[in-house]
C-alpha cells in the first residue's frame, strides 16, 4: 500500500472533472486550454495557453488528456514557427496517462498516450512522441524529432536506448492512476 501524497486544500483547486491545479501554477489563457479530467498540475508549472494563432475565434492551444501529471516547475508552451513571413503558434495535443517530470520544458506538437517524460528534460518544438514512449531524466529531444512507440530515449541529444516491454501501457496507466489516488487533501485537523 503506497502512502498518500498530501496537499493543502488552500494550495490546490479541484475542478468538477477532478483536475487538481496548484494555485502556484501559472495558467495563461485558460480559455485555450483543455484538461481531460483527473489531471494534476503541480506548483510552479507554467502552461501557456495565451500563445496562440492570431485571428478570430477560440483556438485550443494545449489539450491534455486524462490522468496527466504535470510536475513542479514544468513549462508547457505551444510550438511556433515563421511560415511565409507569418509568425504562428501551433496547437499541442497530449494524450491520456502522460507524466511529465519536474522542471521539464515541453514544446511538442503531439505526445501520445502512456508517455513518461523524466525530470529536467527539454522536448523541442514540433516533437512527436508516440504512445508508450519514455524519455529519461535530463534528456534533450531536438526539434522535429519523432520518438517511436515503446522505446526509451535518453541523452543530449536524445536518442534510442532500448525497446520497452509490451506491458508498458498497463504499467504507466497503473502508475498515473495510483499517483492520482494517492494525491489527497490533508485530512482536516480534528
Amino acid at each position: 500500500m503506497d502512502l498518500p501524497i498530501y496537499y493543502t486544500r488552500a494550495e490546490y483547486i479541484e475542478t468538477d472533472t477532478g483536475n487538481k491545479v496548484s494555485r502556484r501554477a501559472t495558467i495563461s489563457g485558460p480559455q485555450n486550454i483543455i484538461l481531460g479530467g483527473k489531471t494534476i498540475i503541480a506548483s510552479g508549472a507554467i502552461i501557456r495557453g495565451d500563445l496562440r494563432r492570431t485571428g478570430p475565434g477560440h483556438a485550443v492551444v494545449i489539450s491534455l488528456g486524462r490522468y496527466c501529471l504535470i510536475g513542479e516547475g514544468c513549462v508547457m508552451r505551444p510550438p511556433y514557427k515563421t511560415y511565409r513571413g507569418n509568425f504562428n503558434y501551433y496547437p499541442m495535443k497530449i494524450g491520456d496517462h502522460v507524466h511529465i517530470g519536474a522542471n521539464s520544458i515541453v514544446e511538442a506538437a503531439t505526445i501520445g498516450n502512456h508517455v513518461e517524460i523524466g525530470k529536467n528534460c527539454i522536448i523541442g518544438k514540433f516533437t512527436i512522441i508516440k504512445d508508450c514512449a519514455k524519455i529519461a531524466d535530463n534528456t534533450v529531444i531536438p526539434p522535429n524529432t519523432v520518438v517511436p512507440a515503446l522505446v526509451l530515449f535518453g541523452g543530449s541529444p536524445g536518442r534510442f536506448i532500448e525497446d520497452l516491454p509490451e506491458s508498458t501501457p498497463e504499467m504507466v496507466e497503473a502508475q498515473t492512476k495510483q499517483y492520482y489516488t494517492r494525491f489527497q487533501p490533508l485530512p482536516a485537523d480534528r
